[in-house]
């Protein structure tokens, strides 16, 4: 059998022409499915409401009747959205959040030290395909913005005038990404306890933390009623987000909802999340301290998203940078991970309208558990490889 070997310069515009091809794909499935873009239409409510002058968190929009859960600076944000007619709207969404896939993917190789253009293409005509990514998509969502920020941010200088930027506006927007502010805080703060030499982490944070100050005073400089009621009310109202048992909600918190019949877990949540917590972020900051800055970050995100009140299957777009590291580093673990994002195994349960999930048989408790699992098998590998690293250095 004879193996063609496709010359150096030719393989960036196949893969190119590949990813392409699979865009085109993705676009024409997206199509015939009929999504509807959900999150992008209440997106646009938000910042029509802006723009009137109405009550931000009394809105209800869409057919779901669904509210604002995000910060005042996500709304003021959308309002340029208001500007746009539907369809060129959810045309121009769906692009966009394909050239972020590939600025994403692009972000995940660097950090991972495999940052080939030609891998960049070959990777995002796959991840287009995984079931966060899809959903992301489908529903319009902001997953891949978020994400592209924080990557960016992280992948930056320290001392980089820039730096901390990026997870600050990310924070302002959507809470959850403020936990890698707080991931160099430790680090910085472990590092000077250590060797007094904190610095570059200590003034990444700072960054990061004023960039969030500076966008959410803006945002209460132009809307003060609404951040008054979002600071001191909707924030503690994670119910208004959606159903914690909910098939979609791969966080502790729904896996333990479903697990216990119940529609509220209260203290076993509060229990589990601490410990994940504090174990997930105790993992980060050793990874990062011995110079693993990808199992740090990937880390830190697995934790972000395990112990928030509710984490929908789109927010797991962190998949990407994990599979890319783990196929990198250990490809038995990738080969045996990547079903659970490709496999959209989660949805072959029962789930919907009458609260199917809270009746759920011990395989399909497995089966809609699968990021979570997935998210505690990583922080698990990240442990055992932190934990050979010291041994071999204790060795020498």
């Amino acid at each position: 059998m004879t193996v063609i070997a496709v010359p150096r310069v030719r393989r960036v515009p196949v893969a190119l022409g590949a990813c392409l091809l699979s865009f085109a794909a993705f676009w024409c499935a997206q199509r015939a499915a009929h999504v509807s873009m959900i999150d992008l239409m209440v997106y646009r409510a938000e910042g029509e409401t802006v723009r009137t002058g109405g009550d931000l968190y009394a809105l209800r929009t869409t057919e779901a009747h669904l509210p604002t859960t995000y910060p005042p600076f996500a709304a003021l944000l959308f309002t340029p959205l208001t500007l746009l007619d539907t369809a060129s709207m959810r045309t121009l969404a769906t692009a966009g959040n394909l050239a972020l896939l590939v600025v994403f993917v692009a972000l995940s190789l660097r950090l991972a030290g495999h940052a080939r253009v030609e891998s960049v293409w070959w990777v995002s005509a796959a991840a287009v395909w995984c079931e966060p990514v899809w959903t992301t998509l489908r529903y319009g969502q902001i997953n891949l913005l978020l994400a592209v920020l924080v990557l960016w941010d992280l992948s930056r200088r320290p001392a980089h005038r820039w730096a901390g930027v990026g997870i600050g506006i990310a924070a302002a927007v959507k809470l959850t990404p403020a936990l890698f502010a707080l991931f160099l805080l430790v680090t910085g703060l472990v590092e000077y306890l250590r060797r007094d030499s904190g610095g570059p982490w200590l003034r990444h944070a700072r960054r990061a933390a004023a960039a969030f100050t500076g966008a959410t005073l803006l945002a209460a400089a132009a809307l003060p009623y609404d951040s008054w009621r979002f600071w001191t009310r909707m924030v503690f109202e994670a119910g208004r987000v959606g159903l914690v048992e909910d098939t979609a909600n791969q966080s502790l918190r729904g896996v333990l909802a479903r697990l216990l019949h119940t529609t509220e877990p209260g203290a076993w949540w509060a229990a589990t999340a601490a410990v994940a917590g504090a174990l997930g972020l105790t993992l980060a900051v050793a990874a990062e301290l011995r110079g693993r800055r990808a199992w740090a970050v990937i880390a830190c995100a697995v934790t972000a998203l395990l112990i928030s009140p509710v984490s929908w299957s789109h927010h797991w777009v962190w998949c990407v940078p994990m599979l890319l590291l783990l196929a990198t580093t250990s490809r038995p673990a990738a080969l045996c991970t990547a079903p659970a994002f490709f496999s959209y195994a989660l949805w072959w349960v029962p789930h919907g309208p009458g609260r199917l999930e809270l009746h759920q048989t011990g395989t399909e408790l497995t089966l809609s558990a699968l990021y979570v699992a997935a998210g505690l098998a990583f922080l698990a590998l990240t442990g055992l490889r932190l934990s050979r690293t010291t041994q071999a250095v204790a060795n020498e």
